[in-house]
């Protein structure tokens, strides 16, 4: 059975933290792939600057390309709206049923997994591993043996300080992966 990791995010747009943190769980914490997983929109978050779908997915195919443990995935496009993160991981088990899938969040995403949908049933069904975020240090209770944190470098990079970076005129290119630093212009467009 084929440990895999759940990356999941807006990637609004996809940089080079994400890259680092999913290189170091694929050599450190023993996970054969990691699927980028592009979702549509979370439930929990705003949508006035999220760029277009199929942009977003086409950015992070583009950024991880050549490297054989990391997947671009849309597979949440095709579940219903809003995209759950139960739905979607007990869909890819029962469409990849030799393989066994570990979520994996941020400490900050940890502090506020009360407010997602099913969330005993998700904790108690799959693996799930918390990387750290500054000013975050997150609480596993016992009974949760499946969840733990890693010993991930700390890297404080987001999306947001990109766009706006961008929004600003300033140069980002070293934030971003060299395979979508030319096709990242038309995020200007969307601000």
């Amino acid at each position: 059975m084929k440990k895999i990791g759940i990356f999941s995010g807006s990637f609004n747009p996809v940089h080079i933290g994400h890259l680092a943190l999913a290189n170091w769980l694929c050599e450190y914490e023993d996970l054969a792939e990691i699927w980028f997983l592009v979702t549509p929109q979370n439930p929990l978050k705003e949508n006035k600057n999220l760029m277009d779908f199929r942009l977003r997915f086409d950015l992070v195919k583009a950024a991880i390309s050549g490297y054989p443990k990391f997947k671009a995935s849309d597979f949440e496009a095709s579940l219903p709206r809003p995209s759950y993160t139960i739905r979607t991981l007990r869909a890819l088990q029962t469409n990849y049923p030799d393989d066994r899938f570990h979520l994996i969040v941020g400490a900050d995403n940890w502090e506020i997994m009360d407010q997602w949908k099913d969330v005993h049933n998700l904790l108690e069904e799959f693996p799930v591993l918390i990387y750290p975020r500054k000013g975050y240090e997150p609480v596993i209770p016992r009974h949760l043996p499946q969840v733990r944190t890693v010993n991930a470098p700390l890297l404080e990079i987001s999306s947001s300080f990109i766009r706006e970076a961008m929004k600003e005129g300033k140069d980002v290119r070293f934030f971003l992966p060299e395979a979508i630093r030319n096709q990242i212009n038309p995020l200007k467009q969307t601000q």
